[in-house]
């Protein structure tokens, strides 16, 4: 359990066994208090070229409940094809956690970006405040603009890209 930001990365789903699916993130924050998650910004989600002869029979997911206030957001990211419509998975197919925990979604793009038929959970929304998206940056979740300048790595204090 931790925070954390991708920013300008490309994620690639494989391939899974046979009867799996796949699922990019599974978060495991334990009390609404903690200041932890993962947050997706400025990122592409690809698949890989195995799974993208085979999509059709593995599903990818955007991420699942790992603890009862699992948080995860996609912000300003390319998500391809490969991506479920649904965009996010039930725990082994049980009601835990889909209204404790926090998905959101803001103004991602490609063809697995669309939220029509996205789940209709308590915990998941489609992000429309920049006040609100921007809880998620490198800036405000993980602090960033105090301490990656020392580190030298290239990164985005804001939404911008």
């Amino acid at each position: 359990n931790a925070a954390v930001v991708f920013q300008n990365c490309t994620i690639y789903a494989r391939k899974p066994m046979d009867l799996q699916k796949n699922t990019i993130t599974a978060q495991n924050r334990k009390d609404p208090n903690q200041n932890t998650g993962i947050s997706i910004h400025a990122c592409r989600i690809v698949a890989t070229s195995d799974l993208e002869a085979s999509k059709g029979s593995f599903p990818t997911y955007l991420g699942r409940p790992w603890k009862m206030y699992a948080r995860t957001v996609y912000m300003m990211s390319y998500l391809g094809d490969h991506i479920h419509p649904r965009g996010w998975l039930e725990w082994n197919t049980s009601n835990f956690a889909l209204n404790t925990c926090y998905y959101g979604e803001y103004m991602n793009s490609g063809p697995g970006g669309a939220v029509g038929q996205r789940v209709k959970w308590e915990g998941y929304r489609v992000i429309t405040s920049t006040v609100e998206a921007s809880k998620f940056t490198v800036a405000q979740f993980i602090f960033g603009s105090s301490w990656l300048p020392s580190t030298g790595v290239a990164f985005l204090a804001g939404l911008s890209v």
